[in-house]
């Protein structure tokens, strides 16, 4: 039951950030003038292919379970500065603070999931674990 219940926790983690991903490059546009929003201008094309990349490599890496503490890693340093960024409570209005605190927790909630994938990683049910086991023929 503890191998299902890691193989799934990591399928549905690795699936959010895998739609985060298809998520920003259709909306690519929108994601660059969200960009210019929060006040980032430097190489905000760059910016988003690199976060484009890290997400989905992280994702994969956790779904499949190979190196998924690395991918996990990859995946917890982008959405923490993400979160810092995006929903930083403590500059907004006390009308809508209500609101980013709710956001702003949900998000560490998820950097505290990958945070444990980092420290137990993917554990029997991974691809990582088959090529290790798997014995071919010399």
């Amino acid at each position: 039951m503890k191998n299902t219940a890691d193989l799934v926790g990591r399928i549905l983690l690795g699936l959010f950030f895998f739609y985060e991903a298809i998520d920003t490059m259709v909306f690519f546009d929108q994601t660059r003038e969200t960009l210019s929003s929060y006040g980032i201008e430097f190489m905000q094309d760059w910016l988003i292919v690199f976060s484009i990349i890290i997400l989905l490599l992280g994702a994969v890496m956790v779904i499949i379970g190979y190196y998924a503490s690395i991918g996990a890693l990859l995946l917890f340093i982008y959405w923490f500065i993400f979160t810092m960024v995006v929903y930083s409570f403590w500059n907004e209005p006390v009308d809508e603070k209500t609101l980013t605190i709710k956001f702003f927790m949900r998000n560490m909630a998820l950097c505290g999931g990958l945070l444990i994938l980092v420290a137990n990683g993917a554990k029997e049910w991974s691809v990582k674990r088959i090529l290790h086991v798997m014995r071919l023929p010399k």
